[in-house]
């Protein structure tokens, strides 16, 4: 019999440190820190309390999902180049899942997922029945319905508003975030086809670089 695979996901694509050790399928260690910086330095120690709160080591990781955004530029990068670091050393997959992705994980009827892009506007993507429209950034007023007759239901950012709309209701995710980004890596972690995990990056950087370097993706 094949042991449990032990997944380990993180998230730092918000204003927020998160990660979860899935084993199996049950979440062993879960945990969500709410911060508006310092996400480089807390997210290798939040790592290795999270594995030791899952009685789990590196060496016990059978893959690495990492939440790609979109989000924040800076925040999308930390942990995108953690998570191929920590794959490549460690001879594992790293799985990219999007935050949108996330969302509607587990949501088994037509969903339209919605994230704050600030500034008014929405990043947004619908799912139905195994497939997803293109995620894009889109304003309130502009946001394309999954289907002209569908009654999708609406989870994330200004959802009552969406629903209103598109005559669906508003739901719950079916996970917390980083739980929904640890079973969907279970989900892909055989698909060798798949490609590493890159910074799902939908709006264009803003023109004042950050004060601080982002860390550097390599090919």
């Amino acid at each position: 019999m094949q042991p449990d695979p032990i997944i380990l996901a993180f998230d730092t694509s918000a204003a927020h440190c998160a990660a979860a050790l899935l084993r199996g399928d049950e979440i062993v260690a879960l945990r969500h820190e709410e911060m508006a910086k310092g996400q480089a330095e807390r997210l290798m120690p939040l790592l290795e309390e999270v594995l030791a709160e899952g009685g789990a080591s590196w060496s016990d990781l059978d893959a690495i999902g990492v939440g790609v955004g979109p989000g924040n530029f800076t925040g999308i990068r930390i942990s995108v180049s953690a998570a191929r670091g920590l794959a490549l050393s460690l001879g594992i997959p790293a799985i990219g899942v999007s935050t949108l992705e996330a969302l509607a994980f587990g949501v088994d009827t037509t969903i339209l997922c919605s994230v704050d892009a600030r500034r008014e506007m929405l990043y947004t993507q619908a799912f139905n029945d195994g497939t997803a429209s293109s995620p894009i950034l889109t304003s309130f007023d502009d946001i394309p319905l999954p289907n002209p007759k569908a009654e999708a239901n609406v989870v994330g950012h200004r959802a009552g508003e969406i629903a209103n709309r598109t005559g669906g209701q508003v739901v719950a995710a079916a996970f917390p975030f980083t739980e929904a980004i640890a079973r969907k890596t279970k989900a892909r972690m055989h698909n060798v086809q798949l490609p590493r995990p890159a910074p799902l990056y939908i709006r264009t950087a803003d023109a004042a670089p950050p004060r601080d370097p982002a860390p550097v993706i390599l090919d």
